[in-house]
């Protein structure tokens, strides 16, 4: 007998409606991709202002390797550092305004590096319910006690705060990658104040999107000087890849000498730093504007639209609007039926989201046009 009964487990997940595999695109052509002949409209990427296949960025990476080659040869503390990097940490630390920021190969990294390094055994990790997956793995790696409030529930929270032991660190999203509902931050930021714990707040689907310049949520809402950790992807809204942590500079030096997926990981691409500085730069910058109000625009619309009642609601902060349906199978069917209709919609299921809470996941771009939007909404009506 096989201990190791693989086959038996690929067999349950088909079973489940949780099978997954890998479809590779053969071009991507700003919202539209295609593939074996085929031709989809995507509303499932994180490419929120449409920057990942634009002319700047392409130009931008060329010069990059132009300037500094393919490669960076080593971690950042060996010889893998370059101006680049030090350049772009540099502007990510004055666009989030604080001190020093520090960046790393991708956003899960930043989570995994950044927890552990700054809590360990004694001390106490306070998480919402819907924090991402790279959130939680990095808590549960930290050695940490972790305790969990209901998802937005400021009651529970203020209580697991009361009884929380040693350095307490609170960890939530600003805009929640799956419900892509908002954090009510104002509040969050008080109540870890009144307690003197620190907060982390992952603004991976809010940075470039909302508030002055793209900055995110916690600035939108004037809290951002008042929150300890800011972490970011650069892979969303930027449209390339990789990670940031923005704190103070005795945090970024803490990471600099403790944190083991920044020490331990070869350095990115200085070409990629140099073409994520342009990134940044058009992100604050007029065209940076122009591509929000035309991303913010596109998702009021689909949310005005959406055949399905509550999604039109006006308190919609993200490009994320989820489209519930709950069994699992139901879900993949839904999916496949999009991509029949000629929109790329993945079905989002267990372990991303709970049991019974299948879902597709559609995204909105900067991007889309008024006709796509349109077209979708349509044929949402007959799930």
């Amino acid at each position: 007998m096989n201990a190791w009964n693989i086959a038996d487990q690929l067999e349950e997940l088909r079973a489940q409606g949780l099978w997954r595999e890998l479809r590779p695109l053969d071009e991507v052509d700003g919202v539209i991709v295609r593939s074996g002949g085929r031709e989809w409209v995507n509303f499932s990427s994180n490419d929120y202002l449409g920057l990942a296949g634009s002319q700047e960025l392409r130009a931008a990476l060329e010069e990059g390797v132009a300037k500094y080659g393919a490669g960076s040869g080593a971690s950042r503390l060996v010889c893998g550092t370059h101006r680049a990097h030090a350049a772009l940490e540099e502007a990510l630390a004055d666009f989030k305004g604080t001190e020093a920021a520090l960046t790393f190969s991708s956003g899960f990294a930043v989570a995994l590096g950044t927890i552990p390094a700054l809590v360990g055994a004694g001390d106490t990790i306070i998480l919402d319910k819907l924090c991402h997956a790279s959130l939680v793995d990095a808590a549960r790696l930290s050695g940490a006690t972790i305790r969990v409030f209901p998802h937005n529930h400021l009651g529970k929270l203020e209580r697991l705060l009361g009884t929380a032991q040693g350095r307490v660190l609170v960890v939530t999203e600003s805009i929640f990658s799956m419900d892509g509902d908002a954090s009510p931050l104002r509040e969050i930021v008080e109540l870890k104040e009144r307690h003197g714990a620190m907060l982390l707040v992952d603004e991976a689907h809010a940075v470039g999107l909302l508030g002055p310049l793209g900055r995110g949520l916690a600035a939108q809402l004037g809290v951002d000087q008042r929150v300890d950790l800011h972490l970011g992807t650069l892979s969303k809204a930027f449209g390339l890849s990789g990670g940031y942590l923005a704190a103070s500079r005795n945090v970024i030096d803490l990471l600099v000498n403790r944190a083991r997926s920044f020490i331990y990981t070869t350095a990115p691409p200085a070409h990629l730093a140099h073409a994520l500085s342009a990134a940044l730069e058009i992100i604050r910058g007029v065209e940076g504007d122009k591509r929000r109000h035309a991303a913010l625009a596109n998702i009021q619309k689909l949310a005005a639209i959406l055949p399905q009642p509550g999604t039109g609601s006006p308190d919609v902060k993200g490009a994320i609007l989820p489209w519930m349906i709950g069994d699992e199978a139901a879900a993949v069917r839904a999916s496949e039926r999009m991509g029949g209709a000629g929109f790329l919609i993945p079905s989002i299921r267990y372990p991303t989201v709970a049991k019974g809470a299948a879902r597709l996941r559609i995204t909105v771009s900067a991007a889309h046009t008024v006709r796509q939007i349109e077209a979708l909404a349509e044929v949402l009506g007959t799930l």
